[in-house]
């Protein structure tokens, strides 16, 4: 069973630290903590250490199936003595090793060092390149001139580390110009479409994404391949993440913007030695795939190939509920909606308990009022308001109306969520491109739809924060002012609701989805903190340019008591503000509600990604953005958690082996293999 392998963005606690600059980089765990794993899988006793044997390291400890004779090879990288068992010293220095930065190339020269003298020999090279499934397949000629180079025209030269390196890097690209030789048996410099098909499947395999994959032919044509054409496809998929940074330096760091070939090509130009045939053969990829003359970032991301570490939050769940979108009924996209709508309910809630005490503040610097009528102002600023409102109600008085608020600010902030995910969804292409005209309807009818929870939450919950003004004034609660409004009088100022949510929601989320894109690393990739930052980022526009809105919807919604003016409906309201306060009164309580919208919609919006990243049900539809990087495929059950400090990298190099240099060695089946683990 193949699952995913990742190095969690937010490290769960398991004996070993992680930089947060850098995800990618693993510190060392602790002795002791290493040593108590060491000697729970060690079978052997040596003078009274334990040892671990090739089949406590490999099947046991690092759970994976190699046959026998593979098992043997991959112990061989942490048995640096080569006597057939790992001591602890060799265990904690393989550790070490692996949270070096160059550990996939120290992995791999540890594997073909066989007698452990920091060299490897042509004799050492071919014993272990010939037990590999590359060599069964395209059998390689292993004394020929490219051979003569790096050991010696006797091949009694001996390599070390970083000539291997290099090596091993060239090595495989011999193999692919081995395997075009062998099918071009003429001679000619051309191979038929089915013949190119057969030679990367099975040499460079690891370089195919199953889009790639399923298209090897119709991107031909059905045409010979020339030797300039494969080794230019090969030089393609070899450097995708470098065509990657050329797209973003031609569109300004821009992931949505779709550019043409010549855009591409004068960016390539700028850049790299990126040749005119290889941007040929991307376009040619993309329009096979996509049919359209242009590409995305996106488009890219489902060409470059697997890369063999994956950074992502470490996942509570993971659900597939469909095997492909191909196969979501209406009922899986009910289920979806609902999936969305409880995490949406949880995120909702976070984010208002988190920032009630400055809706508070807000909504009593709005409905302060300054005419003629009123004499002294009962608050200077935001800051005196909220330490009067602590010093004669107590602090718990700035969470005066929570409750209900919470009550509501779950189906709140969970149907707009829902909405606006709902409706991107719909207008996504299949490339996964949304245009901007798109995003700003989302977001709208997101705006739109929770009015029907907004209103009457807003409305009861505004009149339990300004109740605390009237000094010993009777006590309100939530259920006399329900009773009080009824049904209808719940939806006063809903047009009002209306006009704010609207626009708010409109800016909001495309503008979230465009910084959060912006904040992402070269992978696509979000941290949990640039979520929070695009999410707080997103708020200040959004909650400052509909204030006028929500000022007039707070007057028509709080009793007015006795002096103040009364509003009949949103125009009215607008007139007699206008013609009392002047036009600063639309815009009392600005800073507050920035204070208070920006950081909720962070927290809101970076508690409903992670949770939907931890918690993960794959319906086959969208996911969000920004979630995860390259995938990395290795064949474990589970993650171990005594997989710790630097053996968190230790299947994902092994995997990498396979996945960068094309280097894979037998496995049992599964039957068999599962059996060797649990023996």
């Amino acid at each position: 069973m193949a699952t995913t392998i990742t190095t969690s963005a937010s490290n769960e606690k398991r004996g070993e630290e992680k930089d947060d600059k850098n995800p990618m980089h693993i510190k060392r765990a602790s002795t002791e903590k290493l040593r108590e794993i060491f000697g729970k899988y060690a079978t052997q006793q040596i003078n009274g250490e334990p040892h671990m044997t090739s089949a406590d390291f490999v099947r046991s400890f690092l759970g994976q199936s190699y046959n026998e004779e593979s098992t043997k090879l991959i112990a061989g990288i942490a048995d640096t003595s080569k006597d057939g068992l790992i001591s602890f010293a060799e265990f904690q220095a393989f550790e070490g090793l692996l949270c070096t930065p160059d550990a996939l190339y120290k992995t791999a020269f540890q594997l073909f060092d066989r007698n452990g003298n920091g060299s490897v020999t042509y004799s050492e090279f071919v014993d272990v390149f010939k037990k590999t499934d590359l060599h069964a397949k395209i059998p390689s000629k292993l004394d020929g001139p490219f051979i003569q180079l790096y050991f010696g025209k006797d091949r009694q030269r001996a390599i070390n580390y970083v000539e291997f390196s290099q090596f091993l890097h060239d090595f495989h690209e011999e193999c692919a110009m081995e395997a075009f030789r062998l099918k071009d048996t003429s001679g000619s410099g051309f191979i038929s479409a089915l013949d190119f098909q057969d030679v990367m499947v099975n040499v460079k395999k690891h370089l195919l994404t199953s889009e790639v994959r399923d298209n090897l032919i119709a991107v031909t044509e059905g045409h010979r391949v020339s030797f300039p054409y494969f080794m230019a496809f090969n030089s393609l998929l070899n450097n995708m993440e470098l065509i990657k940074r050329i797209y973003l330096n031609a569109t300004g760091g821009n992931r949505l913007e779709p550019i043409t070939k010549d855009e591409l090509l004068h960016s390539a130009q700028t850049m790299s030695q990126i040749t005119p045939l290889e941007i040929d053969i991307l376009y040619q990829l993309t329009g096979v795939i996509h049919q359209t003359g242009r590409i995305v970032y996106n488009d890219l991301s489902n060409i470059a190939p697997e890369h063999y570490i994956k950074n992502i939050t470490h996942r509570l769940a993971e659900i597939k509920a469909v095997e492909s979108p191909a196969d979501r009924s209406f009922m899986i996209q009910m289920l979806e909606s609902t999936y969305r709508f409880t995490l949406g309910s949880v995120a909702g809630a976070v984010g208002a308990t988190a920032v009630y005490p400055i809706d508070l503040v807000k909504t009593r610097m709005q409905n302060q009022r300054t005419g003629s009528f009123i004499g002294e102002v009962a608050y200077r600023n935001s800051w005196d308001c909220c330490k009067k409102v602590i010093r004669h109600e107590g602090f718990l008085g700035l969470y005066r109306g929570l409750v209900p608020q919470l009550m509501g600010v779950a189906p709140e902030k969970a149907i707009k969520l829902t909405v606006n995910d709902l409706v991107r969804d719909k207008l996504t292409d299949k490339q996964g491109n949304i245009p901007t005209w798109a995003e700003v309807l989302a977001g709208a009818c997101a705006g739109g739809s929770q009015v029907i929870f907004t209103n009457p939450l807003e409305i009861v919950k505004i009149r339990l924060q300004v109740a605390g003004e009237i000094a010993g004034g009777a006590k309100v609660r939530a259920l006399s002012v329900v009773r009080e409004l009824g049904l209808f009088g719940l939806y006063k100022g809903a047009r009002a609701c209306l006009l704010r949510d609207v626009p708010f929601s409109a800016i909001y989320f495309p503008m979230y989805a465009h910084t959060k894109a912006a904040f992402a690393d070269e992978e696509g990739y979000n941290h949990p903190l640039t979520l929070l930052a695009a999410g707080a980022i997103a708020g200040i526009p959004a909650a400052s340019l509909v204030t006028p809105a929500d000022v007039i919807k707070t007057r028509l919604q709080v009793v007015a008591r006795t002096g103040q003016t009364t509003y009949s409906g949103v125009m009215d309201a607008a007139r007699k503000i206008m013609a009392e306060e002047g036009p600063r009164a639309f815009w009392k309580g600005t800073v507050a509600r920035v204070f208070r919208s920006s950081p909720q919609f962070g927290v809101t919006l970076v508690t409903y990604e992670l949770l939907q990243r931890m918690l993960y049900v794959d319906f086959g539809g969208s996911r969000p953005a920004g979630s995860d990087v390259a995938k990395a495929k290795v064949d474990m059950t589970r993650v171990n958690p005594d997989h710790i400090g630097g053996y968190q990298a230790a299947m994902p190099m092994l995997n990498g082996i396979e996945t960068k240099f094309g280097l894979s060695l037998p496995r049992f089946s599964s039957a068999v293999g599962l059996k060797g683990q649990a023996s």
